[in-house]
């Protein structure tokens, strides 16, 4: 395995898989009922149940046979759905959104893993998509660690503008003329969790297509989390007079003076809209959307979504 990932997954273990180990579990309960050790009510009895979970109280006092009724537990298959796209390179250099992605995705790997849970991940970007199956040790977190390791590059700074993110003249970027597919990421992740399974998709959802119909589908048959992985570069032109610009999916140049307050304000409306969509289409679905800003201390973030998810439960 990779050294780089070991030494990430040493460091992150220490830092933020021992504050959350086991929260995780009591945050996605499975749908299914059955004989676990959580009641959750009663029901009727019927045809083919078993008679050794009927309440003889209860039913002496409707005068009816009922059953007792309890949250079963099972393990998890948890699919991490990663966004690879070049979009994702917005950032500093060391804690850039593509960054956060790796660190998320091994502490979510490890943390679900150490629970018994079967983990596997879809690494999505504009060419074939790459799958590692589900597995439960350490070592499969850093093979899914191994796995971003190779699709990661060297991207320059990346500022962000109406049409997208767009990054400083000199970075390099693999995949041009094209932007991310997010209605086919969703799509491959329906094709591939083919039973029911907790999915979590960590992208900044920044891209095309009709990306909420896919979501609804994909919600019907999983349970879905998204994680939206968001630096300052996607919010905020910096005052740096003209600058040349480039967009990091597509390729397209554009000369643009930051400093021009119209363009500042047309910005922003445009990132408030941007926004503004993303949540209703989440809420629409059925989605908690969660954000997780790169510059934000990855353990305090997650501790808030879990704390989130938790409130959720019914």
């Amino acid at each position: 395995m990779s050294t780089a990932s070991e030494r990430l997954l040493l460091r992150l273990e220490w830092k933020v898989v021992r504050r959350l180990d086991g929260r995780l579990q009591g945050a996605h309960r499975t749908a299914h009922r059955g004989s676990g050790i959580d009641f959750t009510g009663l029901r009727a009895y019927g045809d083919g149940d078993d008679a050794r979970h009927i309440d003889w109280n209860v039913t002496a006092r409707l005068d009816e046979p009922h059953l007792r009724v309890f949250t079963e537990d099972r393990e998890l298959t948890v699919w991490l759905v990663l966004d690879r796209s070049a979009s994702m390179a917005a950032g500093r250099p060391g804690r850039g959104k593509h960054d956060v992605l790796a660190e998320l995705a091994l502490v979510l790997a490890r943390l679900f893993g150490r629970g018994g849970n079967r983990v596997g991940a879809l690494l999505f970007d504009t060419g074939t998509p790459r799958v590692v199956p589900p597995g439960t040790s350490r070592r499969h977190a850093l093979r899914i660690g191994a796995e971003l390791e190779r699709t990661s590059e060297a991207r320059g700074s990346t500022t962000k503008t109406r049409g997208g993110i767009f990054k400083t003249r000199g970075g390099t970027t693999e995949t041009r003329g094209t932007t991310t597919d997010l209605a086919e990421m969703l799509d491959a992740a329906g094709r591939l969790a083919r039973r029911r399974a907790l999915v979590v998709v960590l992208s900044d959802f920044i891209g095309d297509g009709d990306w909420e119909r896919s979501l609804q589908r994909l919600a019907r048959r999983h349970e879905v989390v998204a994680l939206r992985i968001v630096d300052t570069a996607d919010d905020v032109l910096p005052e740096a007079g003209l600058i040349v610009v480039e967009d990091a999916e597509t390729g397209e140049q554009l000369v643009v003076d930051s400093a021009d307050p119209l363009l500042r304000v047309r910005l922003r409306a445009a990132v408030d809209a941007r926004d503004a969509r993303l949540e209703a289409g989440m809420r629409r679905a059925g989605v908690p959307v969660h954000r997780i800003d790169t510059d934000r201390d990855l353990a305090e973030a997650l501790v808030e979504v879990v704390a989130r998810t938790g409130d959720r439960s019914p």
